[in-house]
């Protein structure tokens, strides 16, 4: 079985989506936005390939320009006629008449000139600029025809006459005369069409069923056709209605015409023959609408493929198989006129409704070149499910329908066998289920708030989805570790010169490292593979990262405790213990230790040195260094009396105190070590040195070396940083350091009055 034509409504509502209610009254609620009914219709035109692509109330004709860039048709309520922009798929402008339309014609390429037909017997002419020219005719026109090498009008209208209308010279021409001959009696002429092959003229007639044709040249009839009245017409219908012709479209060869008729058939003749050589029947007895022969050569599907529609249905099919169709559109509202882009895969209809239907078949023809992103959007469309045989049924299974309770519905029209289960009625389902649980709302109902709630909490900030579970802070370092490397990458190439574009690409491609290599895809899964932190071995390896405290082996533990019991000089086994506890606290042996053994407040106290001070030696480290760099202090000396130093000024032995006492007074000043000296605290000097050269402090350090910096003029530099001397070139920013001695000059300053007048 062949696979079903795909058709696709890209403007208004699409095909088999009739609705019970007027089509102003589900605008209305669409408007409102309620109701599962607005919800469906408004689901199933939400794709508009033209924007504003409607009418207010109906349309009636439809076609396109010869250029192609242009859309027109009319409609009402007002009358009037609106003119597409194919090229911007949106409205371009809309012109009002008095006058309802019938049928109109477009002269020119585009759209500037029109010729139309209305209801009140009048022929209108329109321009780029707006309505030119208004005549009369004496009947009501019934369609239009143009035949470009005469300009000859050719207007149908009710009785036996066919109107012609020259816009060359603008006048009327002699009538054509349907009843010449053994016509017979003509009620009016339903359809007028114009070969474009060789410009023969064909007129539908209503009421003896025939179709007359005519040769422009000589304005005289060539040729009658009878249609087929017994095969059209069965035996039992009313001898009261007549077979009249609705519809005529030739094809460019000059040879098929489809004919159709007011029963609801089309029929294909070959000009050579007067029998009919295939036979379409719509289905449902309504007059022809609208024939179109599927013109386009290569690009459209098959050749000789035929479009007839009726009120209700449109129906492609080939003249070859007349019996099948090659696809068929049912539009939700009644159908006024049909137009098929030529060489396209595209249906327009004009219809009763307010918006007028575009349906896009791709296996007829391709999309028009100025929608060629049609063929996108239809493959997107092809996900939209439509309605199934089987929407209002539930499908369950055998031990869900005993929990039910209806296992004893087998074998009735209630369920319906299908595959290891049955089809049940949905409302059957929805009864029984509220029946089996009574809490089955209250359940629905906490499901629905947990998914609010879940739907709000995802804006919230969530934990990264693709972090590693074990080894977390590994995973992080090697992250650092590779976005270095590309940096320090990206620096190298950009000092060498190269474009950093270049590159980009190779940064894309993500180097082969623990995590990415399945090899190693245990180590962030298995929490057997987990570093521990908590080891030597780690902290060994990891120095700066781990923050526990150093632990020692039992080796070190016993060479730490010989060491204090050699030093202390003392085998107190309390005294002892207590200072290995006090060793294996401390976090720095070289720091924290030496600071354990040596308080010089107790050598003030006892006067006697700490042998431990003099045997310890601990080793140099990078924090020993970076403290013997800081300022030294002077060698520490008793506090002398005045009286045994007549000069203390110049001596450098004597204490800051003594050096400060003025030399006659023999009162001596109050000092911060008088008051303190019975709480045992030791007065310190220290003076700076005038050199930059090296340092030799006792007992073993070494210094360190200082800088020389350029020397300025009258500027003595000591100690550290100290400076003595007058800079001529820094007064500029002296007031930087003193402050302002005279009143500015040159800048505007602020009054007192002005600031009180604000």
């Amino acid at each position: 079985m062949a696979e079903p034509v795909k058709v696709y409504t890209v403007n208004g509502n699409s095909s088999g989506s009739a609705s019970s209610l007027p089509d102003w009254l589900v605008r209305k609620r669409a408007a409102k936005g309620k109701g599962k009914r607005t919800t469906r219709e408004h689901v199933e035109g939400t794709i508009d390939l033209i924007q504003h692509f409607e009418f207010p109330e109906a349309s009636n004709r439809i076609r396109t320009t010869r250029d192609g860039h242009h859309v027109i048709a009319t409609g009402v309520y007002k009358p009037q006629m609106r003119v597409w922009d194919l090229d911007e798929l949106s409205l371009k402008f809309e012109r009002h008449s008095d006058a309802e339309n019938v049928d109109f014609l477009i002269l020119s390429e585009d759209w500037t000139k029109t010729l139309h037909l209305q209801t009140d017997r009048t022929l209108e002419v329109h321009t780029q600029g707006g309505f030119h020219y208004r005549t009369r005719i004496p009947q009501f026109g019934r369609g239009l025809a143009y035949h470009f090498p005469s300009c000859d009008a050719l207007v149908a209208a009710t009785g036996h006459e066919v109107y012609r209308l020259n816009l060359d010279q603008g006048r009327f021409m002699i009538p054509l005369d349907m009843t010449s001959g053994d016509a017979g009696d003509v009620d009016g002429v339903n359809v007028a069409n114009v070969n474009p092959a060789h410009q023969l003229f064909a007129f539908g007639l209503e009421g003896n069923g025939t179709v007359q044709f005519w040769d422009p040249r000589s304005r005289s009839r060539v040729g009658l056709l009878h249609l087929p009245t017994t095969t059209l017409m069965p035996s039992g219908a009313d001898t009261s209605v007549s077979l009249s012709v609705t519809a005529i479209a030739s094809r460019s060869d000059g040879l098929s015409y489809a004919i159709g008729t007011s029963t609801g058939h089309t029929l294909l003749y070959d000009i050579r023959s007067p029998r009919p050589y295939a036979m379409k029947d719509q289905g449902y007895g309504l007059p022809v609408k609208c024939v179109e022969w599927v013109e386009g050569g290569n690009r459209v599907a098959g050749d000789g493929m035929i479009i007839s529609a009726d009120k209700k249905v449109v129906k492609i099919w080939d003249r070859s198989s007349a019996n099948t169709n090659f696809a068929s559109v049912t539009p939700s509202a009644d159908i006024n006129h049909l137009h098929h882009v030529p060489g396209s895969g595209l249906l327009m209809l004009a219809n009763e409704g307010i918006q007028m239907n575009a349906y896009y078949i791709p296996q007829l023809g391709p999309a028009p070149r100025w929608c060629s992103f049609l063929d996108n959007i239809t493959e997107e469309m092809e996900d939209q499910t439509g309605r199934s045989v089987y929407e209002d049924f539930k499908f369950v299974e055998r031990g869900e329908l005993a929990r039910l309770g209806l296992d004893h519905l087998v074998g009735t029209p209630a369920l319906k066998p299908y595959m290891h289960g049955y089809f049940l009625s949905l409302k059957l389902y929805d009864a029984a289920r509220v029946i089996a649980n009574p809490y089955v709302h209250e359940e629905h109902r906490e499901k629905v708030i947990k998914a609010k709630i879940e739907k709000l909490s995802e804006s919230r900030i969530r934990i990264r989805k693709d972090a590693p579970k074990v080894n977390k802070a590994l995973a992080e370092k090697i992250k650092r570790d590779q976005e270095r490397e590309l940096k320090k990458e990206e620096r190298r190439k950009r000092h060498k010169g190269k474009d950093v574009a270049t590159g980009e690409a190779d940064a894309g491609q993500e180097k082969p490292n623990l995590l990415n290599d399945d090899r190693f895809k245990a180590l962030f899964e298995d929490p057997a593979f987990e570093v521990d932190t908590s080891t030597r071995e780690y902290g060994l390896l990891n120095p700066s990262s781990t923050d526990l405290k150093r632990r020692r082996t039992v080796v070190e533990e016993e060479e730490d405790e010989s060491d204090k019991v050699s030093s202390d000089g003392l085998g107190n086994s309390s005294s002892h213990s207590g200072e290995s506890s006090e060793s294996e606290k401390s976090e720095d042996s070289s720091d924290a230790g030496e600071l354990d053994q040596f308080d010089p407040r107790a050598r003030h106290r006892s006067g006697a040195s700490n042998p431990s001070r003099e045997k310890f030696r601990p080793p140099r480290t990078a924090s020993r260094v970076k403290q013997e760099q800081r300022p030294k202090l002077v060698a520490m000396h008793p506090r002398r009396d005045a009286s045994h130093s007549p000069n203390v000024r110049g001596d450098i032995t004597a204490s800051f105190g003594d050096r400060k006492r003025q030399p006659g007074s023999t009162k001596p000043p109050k000092r911060l070590a008088d008051k303190n000296e019975d709480r045992g605290v030791l007065e310190m000097s220290w003076m700076p040195t005038t050199t930059a050269k090296d340092d030799v402090p006792s007992d073993g350090e070494q210094g360190t070396k200082a800088k020389s910096k350029g020397k300025r003029k009258n500027v003595e530099t000591f100690g550290a940083g100290m400076e003595r001397g007058v800079d001529n070139s820094e007064q500029a920013g002296e007031h930087g350091r003193t402050g302002r001695s005279k009143r500015r000059s040159g800048v505007r300053s602020g009054s007192g009055n002005v600031f009180r007048n604000l």
